[in-house]
């Protein structure tokens, strides 16, 4: 079996001395795993996460590990290593998708939003860029974030709080009676994280390390 696409190189981990297992996330497959041979001893062009190249996956059966071989073409990732703000939020975005995303299926606007996610990172507001690179991903993994008008009563004025059930807005009035059990706007990394974790149990997995390390970013 052989698969053809271009992506971006997520994930790395050493397997024995010199190859390693590789996550790429493509337009057309969504995340791929598989072996990079000889790519810890690679002296050129080594492979890197955060790397944009063209990919080609091939194993005997469907079910098996498969190999890549992988042509780099630009890092994407140089441009955030002065940043290290925005570093980490590379990183959390890539172990989100390694995490919660499932192997070979297509994604084609999470892929989209993470190009556009690495080509903007280095800009002033790569906060609110991750923010809502989050927010695709949670409507990816059905929390459809309504924040227009109340879930309640319908109007979209004085809109104080966002529901953890529906991840709809709720306005001050109809969430008074359970303020302590909702959310408080405006929608933030603590807000989208808290609904990240709910996904990740439902997933019997834990929220990775590098996302938790966002907390309290503004």
């Amino acid at each position: 079996m052989k698969l053809e696409s271009v992506g971006i190189l997520i994930n790395m981990r050493p397997i024995g001395e010199r190859d390693s297992i590789a996550r790429i996330f493509t337009p057309d497959f969504g995340v791929i795993c598989g072996v990079m041979r000889a790519a810890q001893i690679a002296k050129k062009n080594r492979p890197l996460v955060g790397q944009f190249g063209t990919m080609t996956w091939n194993a005997r059966l469907d079910t098996q590990l498969g190999t890549f071989h992988w042509e780099p073409e630009k890092n994407m990732a140089s441009a955030l290593m002065p940043i290290p703000r925005a570093l980490g939020m590379m990183n959390s975005a890539f172990a989100l998708v390694s995490t919660l995303l499932p192997e070979r299926e297509q994604y084609t606007g999470m892929y989209n939003a993470t190009i556009d996610l690495m080509n903007t990172l280095p800009t002033q507001n790569n906060v609110q860029t991750y923010l809502d690179w989050e927010t695709k991903l949670l409507r990816e993994m059905g929390y459809g974030l309504n924040l227009s008008a109340c879930s309640g009563c319908g109007t979209h004025e004085n809109l104080e709080y966002i529901s953890p059930r529906t991840g709809r807005a709720v306005c001050a009035t109809c969430g008074a009676p359970y303020a302590p059990r909702l959310y408080k706007m405006p929608l933030n990394l603590d807000i989208t994280r808290k609904f990240i974790e709910h996904i990740c149990m439902s997933q019997g997995a834990e929220i990775p390390l590098a996302r938790r390390m966002l907390s309290g970013i503004q």
